[in-house]
């Protein structure tokens, strides 16, 4: 139910990017109203994580995530329904708000409920709900553009089908997760025996959280960078015509999934043959973030073949890369501080969404070109390796009882 959730919270997020250029064509939207829309969804989404993380502890991770489903389902249907920018992006931030509480509502019901030897796994499970997302997306929202409606709906406002569509089915997620029954299942990772919950204070003293929170960071830069800006890329720069790059996009976005998959399973496989988790994790993160710098650079300078290749190797090793994004949290802060924690550092892995849009729209029209805007990605993806490998210490659980 976790992983569907972080389904239907890309899908949701994701129908924009998807049908930008359509929105741009009907709407006549600019660079910069299109940056706009798209971090008007992040700043509510980062800045709501560290309130909510309070909220998944003090209320519930159920409750909290089942009202966030229905607030953000709610807004992407009427996204579908307004041609008004001012109020799209009214509608972009209530978008915001409902969907930063799904990670912290997540890592609260895993931290409870997993064993720290199957994390890897549950991680890879859940990340593969929000990998796939985007192929699924892409996919489905391309038919549904794609359709004829006849005399019912003009051909330059099928872009809304995609928004409308996903924003009612999303509502229907809510029957069974209130109907779930969640169950924290004898939790092995440490508590410690005083029952000490630590303070914020305590949380953001921690090398190990800004090691996390900068490197999810850099990491969630090239991540949203391809999200967001690479359909309109490739049909602007590089030619494609929609459908063509619809059907070169999704399957790439799919083997996203796999490669989250194969992230988890392999990080737990390797635990049980004797590596710590530390290295375990923090090769993933290595592969997940190294791998995005060679991939920048083939898709900004190489030819069109290249481009395609890295494109689906970025995905595959960002796959990769992204169960231990949220696990190293979950075993680092424990299940009492779980929720806070992942509020801080997805708060800052989010503020991402905020500043990528704008430069790279600054960009493009400075240079008309995406290239520079590929450059920055491999740098970026530079410094996440650097923050990963270097700035977070060994993947240990802190002992908050001791005051460290």
């Amino acid at each position: 139910m976790v992983a569907a959730a972080l389904f239907i919270n890309y899908i949701d997020r994701g129908a924009l990017p998807q049908t930008v250029d359509l929105m741009q064509s009907d709407l006549h939207l600019t660079i910069d109203q299109i940056a706009a829309l798209t971090s008007a969804f992040f700043w509510p989404y980062a800045l709501s994580q560290m309130p909510v993380g309070w909220l998944a502890e003090r209320y519930g991770a159920q409750r909290v995530l089942a009202a966030a489903v229905g607030l953000w389902a709610i807004a992407t249907l009427l996204f579908g329904l307004t041609s008004s920018v001012t109020v799209l992006i009214l509608l972009r931030v209530l978008l915001g708000f409902g969907e930063s509480a799904a990670f912290p509502c997540a890592s609260v019901v895993l931290a409870q409920c997993v064993p720290v030897q199957s994390l890897g796994r549950a991680n890879g499970v859940t990340a593969v709900g929000y990998l796939i997302a985007p192929a699924f997306g892409m996919y489905f929202g391309g038919r549904l553009v794609e359709h004829d409606y006849g005399s019912w709906l003009a051909d330059h406002q099928r872009w809304r089908v995609p928004f409308v569509v996903f924003g009612a089915l999303s509502l229907l997620w809510l029957w069974p997760w209130l109907n779930t029954r969640i169950a924290p299942v004898g939790h092995t990772l440490p508590v410690e025996e005083s029952g000490t919950s630590p303070s914020f204070g305590m949380i953001l003293r921690q090398r190990a959280l800004w090691g996390a929170g900068i490197g999810h960071f850099m990491s969630n830069y090239t991540f949203y960078f391809m999200l967001s800006w690479l359909p309109f890329y490739l049909v602007t720069e590089r030619g494609f015509s929609h459908a063509e790059m619809t059907a070169m996009v999704w399957p790439a976005l799919l083997l996203n999934g796999v490669g989250g998959y194969v992230g988890g399973w392999f990080i737990d496989r390797w635990m049980q043959r004797g590596a710590s988790a530390s290295l375990a994790y923090k090769t993933t993160l290595f592969l997940g973030s190294g791998g995005a710098i060679v991939c920048m650079l083939a898709i900004g300078l190489g030819d069109r073949m290249s481009a395609l290749i890295a494109i689906y190797v970025f995905q595959f090793l960002c796959g990769v890369g992204s169960p231990g994004v949220f696990a190293v949290s979950q075993i680092f802060a424990g299940p009492r501080a779980t929720a806070r924690w992942v509020g801080i550092q997805n708060s800052l892995g989010n503020m991402a969404g905020i500043v990528g849009p704008p430069m790279t729209a600054y960009i493009v029209k400075v240079t008309g070109h995406f290239q520079d805007a590929f450059l920055l990605g491999a740098v970026v993806a530079t410094c996440a390796v650097l923050s990963y490998v270097v700035l977070m210490p060994k993947l240990e659980p802190i002992q908050w009882a001791h005051g460290k």
